[in-house]
C-alpha cells in the first residue's frame, strides 16, 4: 500500500509557523517516511513519504543504512552540527542532533543507521554528526511520556514547535526511518496518509498549513509559534477524544449485539436486527441465525428486498458469517429516508428460499413516511420521470421535425434549381420571337433617349399622349416590366410634360432593370390599382429592345441564378405566410377551447362550483352546493360525498364529509385534497352521514376534471354505426354528426372507429365540396372478408377526416343501388347492415365500451346487440342510441330506446319537446338531450378557401365586407352597402316555407338584398320557388337572388357575405344553420323552437337565459308559425342594422367569439358514455 505526503516548512522548520503533524503509525510494519521541503530563503528541502510492508522483522538483522540526500552549504537555522553518533534504545528518550546547515549547492548525506542486531537502537551518522535537541518535556504535555508501551507497536511523532524532532521508538523491529534531504518546490499543500482497518490504525492523517505573520528577514514571530502550539494541542485533545468516544460506542455495540443475538438465541428465533429500532436514513445490521433457518444447509446466503411493500429501492446483499456465538450471519443495510418498511427474504442465490413461511420478512421503520405519504411521493417521483419523458419526447420531436424541415429545404431547393432551368431554357427559345416583337421606337407614338443603353442605366422614355386613348387624361403613368413581364410590375413613373419637345410629349425617367433584354409598358391615367384608362398598343403592350443587351452564356447563367433567388425567396415568403396562419390557427383554437371548458365548468354555477374554477392535482379545493336548486332543498343537512377517477381511484371513496353554510348563505362547502394521481374528481350529495336521499345529477353523478396530474384518463373504445357519414355519404345533418362528434372525442385522447355500408356511390375522390383535400378517403384498402347471414361481406378498411373507418360490402347487391335512401327495402337493407356490424365486431375479435347509433337506420344494432351480442362476446360493451328525428322510423326508434343503455337527442329543448312522445315516455330516465355542435376545421373563415378575405373576429367587419361584396358580383346583384339577409335551408314545411317567403319580401320592403340558396325534394315546392324567382329575379334583378340547386362553395360564401341568416323552422331538432352562421358572424333570425332557441338568445328577451349558459344575446328571435312573428324579429334586425352600426359590428363580432364547435358536446357525450358503462 503506497502512501505519500508532502510537508511544508512549518513541518520540518517548526520556527517558520504553521501547525505540527502528529499521527499513530501502522502497527508491526515496517514504515519508512520521508518528507520533502523548500524553503526561501534557506533553500533547503525535505522529502517526506510512507510505504507499508509486512516484512517481519522478529529475528536478527543486519544494521542497515539510509541514506539522506541534502544540500551543501551552510546548515539552516535549527540545525547545529555534531560528531556525535546517537543511538536509541528501548524505553529511552530520543535526543535529536542538530546540524546548522546553510543553503548552496553542495550535496551532504546523513545516514539514519537502524541496527537489526542491537535491540531499540537507532544510529544517525554522516560526516558531520548532528545532534537532537530533546523536548521530552513539551510532548508530554500533549500526549504523555513516550516509552515503550508495547514491544509489538510503533508511534512516530513529528512535531514542529521548535527545532527539536522527538522519535520515540516503541518497537525496534517495525520501523525504518528515512530522512533524505533534498532540493525540491514547496507546494504549500496537504498530502494524505490512507491507513489500514487494523486496530489502532488512523484512517488519514491531514497537515493543516496555517501561515502566520512574519518579519522582513522571513523568521516567525513568537506569538505565532504560540498560536500554532495551542491550536496543535487542541487538535490533539479533540482527535483523542473522538478516537476514546469511538471505542467506548464500538465496545458498548457489541455488547448490545451479544447480548440480543444470546436472547433471541434462547428464545428460537432467528432474526434480529441492531439498532432494535429501525429509521429511516440510517445503516442497520441484519442476523439472520442459519441453524434456524431453511438454509441451514446452504454455503451461501443472500438477502433479497425492497422497502415499502415491495414498491421501492430493491437490494441484493451477501451475508458473512459473525463471530456471535451459535451461527449468526448478519450484513449491512442502509435504509432510506423514505422507507416505512422493510421487505425481504434469504435464498442461496439459486433455488432455495426462506421466506417467512411464504410471508415474507418485514421489519417497520420507525418515525419516517407513512404508507399514504409515501404513496404521493411516488407520485411525486412519477411525475418527474413524466415531465423528463416528455421534455426528451419533445426534444426528439423536435429534432424529428428539424430533419425534416433540412430534408424539405433540400428537396425544395433542387425543385427551385430544376425550375429556374426549366424557365431559363423557355427563355432561351422563346427570346427570338420576343426581340422580334420589340422595337426602338415608333413613330409619333413614343421613343427612349439615349438610343443605345444597357441595364442600370438611366434612360429618359417620351410619349405622345395625343397618340392614343389618354389624349385627355390629367395623369400619365407608365407601368412596365421587362423580359416579357416575366418579373411582373418592376417600373412605375409618373410623367411630365415635355418642355424643350413641345406639343403633346410626355417623359419619364427610368431605370432600365438589370438583366433586361425587352422593356415591356402600357401607359395608363393613374398609378397601379388606382387607373381606369389604359394605353396598351391595342392590347398588345409597348416593348422596347435594350441595344446593348446581348445575351451569352454568362447571361443565362446569372439569369437562371437571379430566377432560382425569386423561386427561393417565394418559397420563404410562402412558407412563412402558411407557418404564421397555422400558428394563428392553433392559438385561436387553443383560446377557443380554453374559453368552453371554462364555461362548461360554470354551467352549473347555480347548483354547483369549485375554488378553484380550474381544479388542479396535489392541490385543496372547496365545492360549493346550492340544495335549494335540487331535490335537496329544505334538508337539514347536506353530505359531500366524493372520490377520483370515476370512482375508481386507489384510494376509493373519501368518508362522507358534512358540508358547512358558505359565507354567500345560500351555499354550502367541503374541501377536499385532491391527489397526484387523479384526473377527474367525483361527487354525489346525500341528506345525511348513511344515504338516504341523494342528488346524484339524475343518475349521471357530478363530475368535474382535474388538471395537472400524473395519471391520464383511460381511453374508451367507441364505434359507431352509422348509414350516413360526411363528406363521403352525406345526406343530412346526420352524416355530419357521426364524422364530427367523433372527430372531437378522438381529440380528447378516446379511440374511435365508424361502420359504414360501402354504397357504389361513395365519394372517394376529391370531387367533393371539399375541393381543397387531396382525397376523401386515406389508405384506402382491403381488410378482410367473412361469412354472415347466407352470404359473404368484404371489409375495407380508410381514413376519413383522420377517422378509422370499416366500410361494409355485402355480396348480396344491398348496397349496389346508386344512393343511399329511396329503395323500398331501406328498412330490410339496414337491418342486415347492422346485424353484419355486429358480426363484424364479434369474429374480429373487438372489445368496445360503447356501440353508439343513429336514427332508425341504425336503431336494429341496439336490440340485436342485446338480444344475440351482449352475453356471447361483447359484454363489456354498452349502447346509446341517439335520435336525430322523431319524424323518420318511429317503430324502430322506439324499440332502440327501450333496449338501450343511455338514449340522447341533439338539442335539450327537442327532448323535452318529444318527451310525451308515447316512444319516449317510458324512458325519460335515461333520456337526454345533447346539442349539436359544428366542425370549426370544416367551417372555418379564417382558412375558407371559398372566401375572397380571411378573417377573424378580429377583422370580422373587413372580411365580411370582402365576401358581400364579392357575393354580390357573383350574383351580379348591385354593389352596395345594404343589409343582406341569406337563407340556406332544405326546402320543405318543416322549414316553414310559407315564412320564408313572407320574409324575402319584408327584406326587399326594407331596401335591402336577400339571397337564398336550397332545393326542395318536393317537385311541387320546387316548381313554387323557381316561379317565385322568376318573379324577384325580373322585379328586383339587383337586389333578390334565388339559387334553387345546392352549392357548397356559394353557400361559404353566403355565410360570410350575409349580414344576417334567416331560419324559421317550424321545429328543428337541432339546426346547424344558424351555428355556422355566427361563426362567419352572421347573426341568426330564427323561430323559438328545439335547437334554435338553445342556441340563439335575443338580444331584447334573453339577457338572462344566455346568462345562466354563461353567454351573451346573439340574434333575434320569434314565437308563433306566422306572417306578424318573423316580421317582428326581422325588422328589429334590420333596423339595429341602419341605426347602430357600430352596435351591430360589435354584435357580429361577439356572436364569432361565441364557440358553437363539438368542444362542449363531445365533454357531455363522453359524461352519458361513461353513465352508460355504469347501466346495468
Amino acid at each position: 500500500m503506497e502512501m505519500s505526503l508532502q510537508l511544508n516548512c512549518k513541518t520540518v522548520f517548526p520556527y517558520r509557523g504553521g501547525d505540527c503533524v502528529s499521527g499513530v503509525l501502522p502497527r508491526r510494519h515496517s514504515v519508512t517516511f520521508t518528507s520533502g521541503y523548500i524553503c526561501s530563503p534557506c533553500k533547503a528541502g525535505w522529502g517526506v513519504s510512507f510505504f507499508r510492508a509486512s516484512a517481519d522483522f522478529s529475528r536478527k538483522r543486519q544494521q542497515k543504512k539510509v541514506p539522506v540526500a541534502r544540500t551543501k552549504g551552510t546548515a539552516g537555522k535549527g540545525f547545529v552540527p555534531s560528531k556525535k553518533s546517537t543511538r536509541v534504545k528501548k524505553g529511552d528518550t530520543l535526543t535529536s542532533v542538530v546540524s546548522e546547515v546553510s543553503g548552496g549547492d553542495k550535496k551532504q548525506t546523513v545516514d539514519v543507521n537502524v541496527d537489526a542486531d542491537k535491540e531499540g537502537e537507532l544510529e544517525f551518522s554522516q560526516e558531520e554528526k548532528f545532534e537532537a535537541v530533546d523536548r521530552i518535556d513539551e510532548i508530554v504535555r500533549d500526549v504523555g511520556e513516550l516509552s515503550l508501551l508495547d514491544e509489538t507497536a510503533g508511534e512516530l511523532l513529528l512535531l514542529d514547535e521548535s527545532n527539536e524532532a522527538n522519535i520515540s521508538v516503541i518497537d525496534e523491529d517495525d520501523e525504518v526511518l528515512e530522512l533524505r534531504k533534498e532540493e525540491i518546490p514547496y507546494n504549500g499543500g496537504v498530502g494524505i496518509v490512507e491507513g489500514s482497518s487494523e486496530e489502532g490504525l488512523f484512517d488519514r492523517a491531514r497537515i493543516d498549513e496555517n501561515v502566520k505573520e512574519t518579519d522582513t528577514d522571513g523568521e516567525i514571530t513568537e506569538e505565532a509559534v504560540e498560536e500554532s502550539s495551542s491550536a496543535a494541542d487542541d487538535r490533539i485533545n479533540e482527535e483523542a477524544a473522538r478516537l476514546l468516544k469511538l471505542e467506548l460506542e464500538a465496545n458498548q455495540r457489541r455488547q448490545e449485539i451479544e447480548r440480543i443475538a444470546e436472547e433471541k438465541l434462547s428464545q428460537g428465533m432467528k432474526l434480529f436486527v441492531y439498532p432494535p429500532v429501525v429509521k429511516p436514513d440510517q445503516d442497520i445490521e441484519l442476523f439472520l441465525n442459519k441453524n434456524l433457518s431453511t438454509l441451514s444447509e446452504e454455503p451461501d446466503i443472500l438477502i433479497m428486498g425492497a422497502f415499502n411493500d415491495w414498491k421501492w429501492k430493491s437490494f441484493s446483499i451477501r451475508l458473512n458469517k459473525s463471530d456471535l456465538k451459535g451461527d449468526w450471519w448478519s450484513c449491512q443495510l442502509y435504509v432510506p429516508k423514505e422507507a416505512y418498511k422493510v421487505d425481504f427474504v434469504f435464498f442461496n442465490e439459486q433455488n432455495v428460499y426462506d421466506n417467512n413461511d411464504q410471508k415474507d420478512f418485514c421489519i417497520p421503520v420507525d418515525g419516517g413516511m407513512d404508507a399514504l405519504a409515501f404513496e404521493d411521493f411516488l407520485l411525486e417521483e412519477k411525475r418527474k420521470e413524466l415531465e423528463e419523458l416528455a421534455w426528451a419526447q419533445a426534444e426528439r420531436e423536435r429534432q424529428a421535425e428539424e430533419q425534416r424541415r433540412m430534408e424539405a429545404d433540400r428537396a425544395a431547393k433542387e425543385e427551385d434549381r430544376a425550375r429556374a432551368k426549366a424557365e431559363v431554357g423557355r427563355m432561351r427559345e422563346t427570346l427570338p420571337q420576343l426581340l422580334k416583337n420589340a422595337v426602338k421606337s415608333i413613330d409619333n407614338v413614343w421613343y427612349i433617349e439615349p438610343s443605345e443603353f444597357k441595364g442600370n442605366e438611366l434612360i429618359r422614355l417620351y410619349y405622345n399622349r395625343s397618340s392614343g386613348p389618354l389624349a385627355n387624361a390629367n395623369e400619365i403613368w407608365i407601368h412596365g416590366g421587362h423580359n416579357n413581364w416575366k418579373y411582373g410590375l418592376s417600373i412605375v413613373e409618373r410623367l411630365v410634360k415635355s418642355v424643350l419637345k413641345g406639343g403633346e410629349w410626355w417623359y419619364a425617367d427610368v431605370v432600365v432593370p438589370d438583366q433586361a433584354l425587352v422593356l415591356d409598358w402600357v401607359f395608363a391615367d393613374g398609378p397601379p390599382k388606382k387607373a381606369v384608362v389604359y394605353d396598351n398598343n391595342r392590347k398588345q403592350d409597348f416593348h422596347a429592345i435594350v441595344p446593348m443587351a446581348i445575351p451569352d452564356e454568362q447571361y443565362w447563367v446569372e439569369e437562371e441564378q437571379q430566377i432560382y433567388r425569386k423561386f427561393q425567396e417565394e418559397r420563404r415568403l410562402r412558407e412563412e405566410a402558411i407557418r404564421a396562419k397555422a400558428g394563428k390557427t392553433a392559438q385561436m383554437k387553443a383560446e377557443t377551447k380554453e374559453r368552453t371548458l371554462k364555461r362548461f365548468l360554470l354551467s352549473q354555477k347555480h347548483i354547483v362550483f369549485t375554488d378553484p374554477l380550474d381544479v388542479q392535482a396535489g392541490s385543496t379545493v372547496t365545492v360549493f352546493y346550492n340544495p335549494s336548486n335540487t331535490n335537496l332543498n329544505g334538508k337539514p343537512e347536506v353530505w359531500f360525498r366524493c372520490s377520483f377517477n370515476r370512482w375508481s381511484h386507489r384510494n376509493g371513496p373519501l368518508p362522507p364529509q358534512r358540508m358547512l353554510p358558505a359565507e354567500n348563505g345560500t351555499h354550502v362547502k367541503a374541501s377536499v385534497k385532491v391527489p397526484l394521481d387523479a384526473y377527474m374528481m367525483d361527487f354525489v350529495f346525500s341528506e345525511s352521514e348513511h344515504g338516504g336521499v341523494f342528488d346524484n345529477k339524475f343518475g349521471m353523478d357530478y363530475h368535474i376534471p382535474v388538471f395537472g396530474g400524473i395519471v391520464k384518463e383511460p381511453p374508451l373504445h367507441i364505434i359507431h354505426i352509422a348509414v350516413e357519414m360526411a363528406p363521403i355519404a352525406k345526406v343530412g345533418g346526420l352524416g355530419d354528426v357521426v364524422t364530427s362528434l367523433s372527430r372531437a372525442v378522438q381529440d380528447l385522447n378516446h379511440n374511435v372507429d365508424i361502420i359504414l355500408p360501402k354504397y357504389d356511390c361513395l365519394n372517394l375522390s376529391n370531387h367533393h365540396w371539399h375541393a381543397w383535400l387531396p382525397m376523401q378517403v386515406k389508405d384506402f384498402d382491403y381488410h378482410k372478408s367473412y361469412s354472415w347471414g347466407g352470404t359473404e361481406i368484404k371489409v375495407w378498411h380508410g381514413k376519413v377526416e383522420g377517422l378509422s373507418v370499416y366500410f361494409l360490402e355485402p355480396q348480396n347487391g344491398f348496397f349496389q343501388v346508386g344512393c343511399v335512401y329511396g329503395r323500398g327495402n331501406d328498412g330490410e337493407r339496414f337491418g342486415f347492415f347492422c346485424h353484419a356490424a355486429l358480426e363484424f365486431l364479434l369474429q374480429s375479435g373487438f372489445h368496445p365500451d360503447i356501440i353508439h347509433c343513429h336514427d332508425w337506420s341504425s336503431a336494429p344494432a341496439a336490440w340485436l346487440f342485446k338480444d344475440n351480442y351482449a352475453h356471447y362476446g361483447l359484454s363489456k360493451a354498452r349502447v346509446v342510441f341517439t335520435i336525430h328525428n322523431l319524424e323518420f322510423g318511429a317503430h324502430s326508434i322506439g324499440k332502440a330506446m327501450a333496449h338501450a343503455d343511455k338514449a340522447t337527442t341533439v338539442s335539450p329543448t327537442y327532448s323535452r319537446e318529444i318527451a310525451g312522445n308515447p316512444l319516449i315516455a317510458p324512458h325519460l330516465h335515461k333520456f337526454h338531450g345533447i346539442i349539436n355542435g359544428i366542425d370549426p376545421d370544416i367551417w372555418d373563415p379564417y382558412n375558407d378557401k371559398f372566401i375572397p378575405e380571411s378573417y377573424s373576429s378580429k377583422n370580422v367587419v373587413e372580411g365580411k365586407r370582402a365576401s358581400k361584396e364579392a357575393l354580390q358580383q357573383r350574383l351580379s346583384l348591385k354593389k352596395a352597402d345594404l343589409p343582406l339577409v341569406g337563407i340556406i335551408t332544405r326546402l320543405t314545411h318543416q322549414k316553414g316555407i310559407h315564412l320564408i317567403k313572407h320574409a324575402i319580401w319584408r327584406t326587399l320592403e326594407r331596401g335591402g338584398q336577400v339571397v337564398l340558396l336550397g332545393s326542395a325534394p318536393d317537385p311541387r315546392i320546387q316548381n313554387d320557388f323557381v316561379n317565385l324567382a322568376n318573379e324577384l329575379h325580373s322585379a328586383h334583378h339587383d337586389r333578390a337572388r334565388l339559387c334553387l340547386a345546392y352549392d357548397e362553395p356559394l353557400s361559404h360564401l353566403i355565410y360570410a357575405g350575409a349580414d344576417f341568416i334567416l331560419v324559421p323552422s317550424i321545429f328543428e331538432p337541432c339546426g346547424l344553420t344558424q351555428l355556422t352562421a355566427m361563426r362567419y358572424g352572421s347573426v341568426p333570425v330564427v323561430r323559438k323552437t328545439g335547437g334554435l332557441y338553445d342556441t340563439v338568445f335575443d338580444v331584447d328577451h334573453d339577457k338572462d337565459r344566455a346568462q345562466a349558459q354563461g353567454l351573451e344575446p346573439n340574434g333575434f328571435s320569434f314565437d308563433g308559425a306566422d306572417t306578424g312573428g318573423v316580421d317582428y324579429a326581422l325588422n328589429r334586425a334590420i333596423s339595429a342594422w341602419y341605426e347602430g352600426r357600430d352596435w351591430f359590428n360589435s354584435l357580429c363580432k361577439r356572436v364569432m367569439e361565441q364557440d358553437w364547435s363539438w368542444n362542449r358536446p363531445a365533454l357531455d357525450y363522453l359524461e352519458l358514455y361513461h353513465a352508460a358503462r355504469k347501466a346495468e
